[in-house]
């Protein structure tokens, strides 16, 4: 039987945390149970069931899309798109936003006490893949009655939860808005991956994941790993424009001036720091192993001999694609070969590319226009 409980208030309503009896069958053949999920709603889910929009985060997300985050006070991660008056909104929609299963924030993951042991997973949880965390998402809207989506809708490894979500469940997927996503990673993607695994497992505090005890984490690899990632979040132009190569300002060198050393001397050195500073008071670095491993391991068309019109085959929804055009991460032609695929399965899809300095940040940052594509594609109208 399932158990729902509260955790921490905010402005839309209490956090909740759902341990679901499973099993949760995974595509390694493991099976995972019991399967704890954490998630927020927002508004109410009308008589007819019709409104409901499920929000996949991104890689290190969560499941405050719109509320105060408890660990860092910072506002919820979608605020310029979730809200009153907003593209989604909770006056006419029912918002939910789930952790995904192998993160930390409440969710069953590597951290979570494993019912064998009574001690946590560590790397011992069984590895995760993104059909996975929507099969878990599936148990969780199960449990509070969702039958049917009116969307689902997500950015970057939330784009990937996105497509699989109608492929995966056909009958339950009204329509899909995929943000600068792609439908499988590249050995592009896979590398960056890998040097942020690695500089976590070289960190002599990992001690091959067990850690949790002592609370002694391994917060350097995991810094590193955070500042080579988030590299690949941004753009060279937005780079350049936001620091170019000024130097950091000191208290005897108020303009900046060079050190001779290692440290950071440059601002955007001092920047990147920072994010990995920050990042490791809110994150896990387990966790961060196995999510990047199940966004390695998507491949939407790989059970369809590479075919992904034949993947879409079964689909029954709208589908609206977003990319922006300095993301070199998920660039804008891995957003075109899904159209492609949706038009060659016969599926209804539209597609925009949108003008951002940000990078593969951009959804993530002020994008009016994209606001107002995802409001008028959940209108009714096409982007």
């Amino acid at each position: 039987m399932a158990t729902t409980a509260a955790s921490t208030d905010d402005r839309y309503g209490p956090s909740k945390v759902v341990r679901l009896p499973g099993p949760l069958l995974l595509e390694s053949g493991a099976a995972l149970t019991p399967v704890d999920i954490a998630y927020e709603t927002y508004g109410t889910l009308d008589e007819t069931g019709s409104n409901a929009i499920l929000i996949c985060h991104a890689l290190t997300g969560d499941q405050y899309v719109a509320s105060q985050h408890p660990l860092t006070g910072k506002p919820g991660w979608w605020t310029r798109a979730v809200g009153p008056g907003k593209p989604i909104d909770p006056e006419r929609h029912f918002i939910i936003c789930a952790n995904v299963i192998g993160s930390c924030l409440g969710s069953s993951g590597p951290a979570s006490i494993d019912p064998a042991t009574g001690t946590p997973w560590a790397m011992r949880f069984p590895v995760i893949t993104i059909g996975d965390m929507v099969r878990a998402q599936a148990m969780l809207l199960d449990h509070l009655g969702v039958e049917r989506l009116a969307a689902v809708i997500g950015g970057s490894m939330g784009g990937m939860q996105a497509l699989s979500w109608p492929v995966l469940f056909p009958e339950r997927v009204r329509s899909s808005i995929v943000i600068a996503a792609t439908a499988r990673h590249s050995a592009q993607n896979i590398a960056f991956h890998e040097v942020g695994r690695q500089a976590i497992m070289a960190d002599p505090r990992w001690r091959g994941g067990d850690y949790y005890t002592d609370g002694s984490a391994p917060t350097a690899g995991l810094a590193v790993a955070r500042m080579a990632a988030h590299i690949t979040y941004l753009s060279e132009a937005g780079l350049t424009e936001k620091f170019g190569r000024r130097l950091q300002a000191r208290p005897d060198s108020p303009n900046g001036a060079k050190t001779f050393g290692f440290d950071a001397d440059f601002q955007v050195e001092s920047y990147l720091r920072h994010q990995g500073i920050s990042f490791v008071e809110r994150f896990d670095a387990n966790s961060y192993l196995y999510i990047t491993r199940a966004a390695d391991y998507f491949d939407l068309a790989e059970d369809q001999g590479g075919s992904l019109a034949l993947a879409f085959a079964e689909t029954r929804a709208r589908f609206c694609i977003i990319s922006f055009d300095t993301d070199w991460l998920y660039p804008t032609r891995e957003s075109r070969n899904i159209v492609h695929a949706l038009h060659a399965a016969g599926r209804e899809a539209s597609f925009v590319e949108l003008s951002s300095p940000f990078g593969h940040d951009a959804f993530l940052l002020d994008a009016p226009e994209m606001n107002r594509v995802i409001d008028g594609f959940l209108r009714g109208g096409t982007a």
